[in-house]
């Protein structure tokens, strides 16, 4: 399946920026179910240096400065992905809680050893008694851990209330499980320092999800969104993705950008500018489509 991917950001200024520093993660990554057919990245005012360079997690990321007065930024990015389907998971299978935790604590193979800097705290993912409580319910050590996790995904889509306006990217972890309101970031920091609290390995995914229209609707042009849900690590298994936004595990229609500790390992969009005045504002749009392989000439 190959689906097509725009990303528009845009600011306006309500002073002049003498220059700017940015870096975005923006770019699709290579995953063994994503290969990235196309990206191409279009700045407006053109940026004056920029580069494409990977993290510690192996994620790409674009670096760009703009060293010439505006008083707008575009960032535009086109990506074209071949994606392939997902394999079938029995959650109803697989090692019990008890056997992924001690797992963790032994094992030494490559990847779990990687995956034990998923079990503590970051900077946007700190927990507490109340979280730890908040996530003990979901798991039983003699139940299948993918089980437990689902369930984990279920009771947070349940519990909270999707609700744009009552958070930002600086608003604590313990606000948001006080209040039970946020987005899709805020919902899989619930669920990662949850997982964490408990001693299991859990990242955080960014990325896209596919928006389909009502029957008989068109589909508005950036109606899709950026959007963000968490991994779980097996030791046996490897990584298993969960969406407790839409209280789902992952699916066709879920595009990976980038992954981390939490989301300040993988902001879309961040910088530092020089002037701007007090006030600026943000349009974000999305489009994510299928598309068809090219026709034979």
């Amino acid at each position: 399946m190959r689906y097509e991917i725009r990303h528009t950001t845009a600011y306006e200024y309500s002073e002049e920026v003498t220059h700017c520093y940015n870096l975005g993660y923006v770019l699709p990554r290579e995953t063994p179910r994503q290969s990235i057919i196309d990206t191409k990245i279009i700045v407006t005012p053109r940026a004056d240096q920029a580069m494409v360079r990977h993290d510690y997690f192996h994620n790409r990321f674009y670096h760009f400065s703009i060293e010439e007065p505006h008083d707008a930024l575009d960032v535009t990015v086109h990506s074209v992905l071949e994606v392939a389907d997902l394999p079938n998971v029995d959650i109803q299978s697989g090692p019990i809680c008890s056997e992924v935790f001690n797992c963790l604590k032994t094992m030494e193979t490559e990847e779990t050893l990687s995956a034990r800097e998923y079990v503590i705290e970051s900077p946007f993912i700190k927990w507490n008694d109340k979280i730890r409580a908040y996530a003990q319910p979901s798991f039983d050590p003699n139940l299948p851990f993918l089980s437990c996790v689902m369930n984990l995904t279920q009771r947070i889509f349940s519990d909270f209330t999707y609700d744009p306006g009552f958070t930002n990217v600086s608003t604590p972890l313990a606000e948001v499980l006080e209040h039970k309101r946020g987005v899709c970031q805020d919902f899989a920091h619930v669920a990662i320092a949850c997982m964490r609290s408990l001693g299991y390995a859990a990242r955080y995914v960014s990325g896209y999800l596919e928006t389909l229209p009502p029957p008989g609707q068109k589909k508005l042009v950036g109606a899709d969104a950026t959007h963000a849900w968490f991994s779980a690590f097996i030791p046996t298994l490897g990584w298993v993705d969960f969406d407790p936004t839409n209280n789902a595990m992952t699916g066709k229609q879920h595009l990976t950008t980038a992954w981390g500790r939490d989301y300040s390992d993988v902001p879309p969009l961040k910088g530092i500018l020089f002037g701007g005045g007090d006030t600026s504002t943000l349009k974000v749009e999305v489009d994510v489509n299928q598309v068809q392989d090219d026709p034979a000439p």
